[in-house]
């Protein structure tokens, strides 16, 4: 987003109208996600992409209208199934783009969203892409901070709601209340993944989440271990309790996932007591199930629930009939992304078993 925002700002700066079109709206397949954007110009500049080049050349008609002085608009295409085929999809479907005026110098929600995003900060823009107050936004940021208003009371609790939704599972979505559209565009920083275990297993499970666009962080009391050489690819590498360590790492939100590797049942339970106190993503350990069951009894008998419990997926990772331990970090990284994506159902391994149901 960024890179199509500022080839925006260089075309407003020597005084060119500029139009944004954004992908708010997606049915079956389509080539780009909600969120993606394509910036045009009024000397023909384009940047970004609403499609695969299936729509790109009707947008921006409507895009010189607007610059022209017409109304913000959001349009409706259909993906044919040829089309689809033409850009790498099996299936056609249909997109909804809105098209508006970019001015982030007047529409300071915009301005605060597009400033959020390059800080690599988090939080929300709200639009109104149909019914009263066409184009009104709101910004809401993660910390909780607020930046304009949809024109009304009731609208603004419901797109703030949804802002708080979104902005931590971290997809852009059209949402209605009533009669009223609004798409909820989010930014957010990368996601981190808190290793806990300096094991041979962590390297590689840092390398490949870096590679997936994560922000990798391995823990581990045991100074001998935690090594920052052994580990190029984190972002750090703390060697502290588990408490102290997630606190030093700026604590555990909701996009944070955690998985506990070191198999000593002291280092591990004080890892998955700080995770099941904090408002974790995703929590998963290592082990066999026997270890999970012991595990199991000494979580039960530490004061936690089985709500608590089935939190954890434990053994982590798909069932890959992973042998290394760079196919064991593959199946660990598919669950954390499947369940980041919600795609839990019909992945994850009956054999696995989970904490809460493995077997004495």
């Amino acid at each position: 987003m960024i890179d199509v925002v500022d080839a925006a700002r260089a075309w407003s700066d020597r005084g060119d109208r500029v139009a944004m079109a954004t992908v708010v709206g997606v049915r079956r397949s389509a080539p780009r996600p909600p969120g993606t954007k394509m910036a045009i110009g009024e000397r023909g500049d384009i940047a970004g992409a609403v499609s695969g080049g299936c729509v790109e050349g009707a947008v921006v008609e409507v895009a010189e209208e607007i610059m022209r002085g017409a109304d913000a608009r959001l349009l409706r295409y259909g993906v044919t199934d040829e089309e689809a085929w033409d850009v790498g999809l099996q299936c056609g479907g249909e997109i909804s783009v809105w098209v508006e005026r970019h001015q982030p110098a007047v529409s300071a929600a915009e301005g605060a969203f597009i400033d959020l995003a390059r800080s690599g900060g988090r939080g929300a823009l709200v639009t109104v892409v149909a019914g009263p107050a066409l184009g009104a936004k709101l910004l809401v940021a993660g910390g909780g901070g607020r930046v304009g208003k949809l024109g009304d009371a009731a609208l603004d609790a419901a797109a703030l709601a949804h802002a708080e939704e979104l902005m931590w599972s971290e997809r852009s979505e059209l949402r209605e209340e009533g009669e009223v559209a609004l798409f909820v565009d989010v930014t957010a920083p990368p996601p981190r993944l808190f290793v806990f275990g300096a094991v041979d297993y962590a390297a590689t499970l840092a390398t490949l989440a870096r590679s997936l666009g994560w922000r990798p962080f391995v823990v581990d009391p045991r100074e001998r271990f935690a090594q920052p050489e052994r580990f190029a690819d984190a972002e750090e590498v703390v060697s502290a309790w588990p408490d102290e360590a997630f606190e030093r790492l700026g604590g555990i939100d909701r996009a944070t996932a955690i998985i506990v590797l070191t198999h000593d049942p002291k280092l591990d339970d004080a890892a998955l007591h700080a995770a099941l106190r904090s408002d974790a993503a995703f929590i998963g350990a290592m082990g066999s199930r026997s270890a999970q069951a012991a595990r199991r009894d000494r979580l039960l008998e530490a004061g936690f629930g089985e709500e608590d419990l089935g939190r954890i997926s434990a053994p982590v990772g798909l069932d890959v009939g992973a042998m290394t331990a760079g196919e064991t970090a593959l199946s660990m990284m598919g669950e954390v992304v499947a369940r980041r994506r919600g795609r839990t159902g019909g992945l994850l391994s009956e054999a696995a078993g989970r904490i809460h149901g493995a077997p004495a």
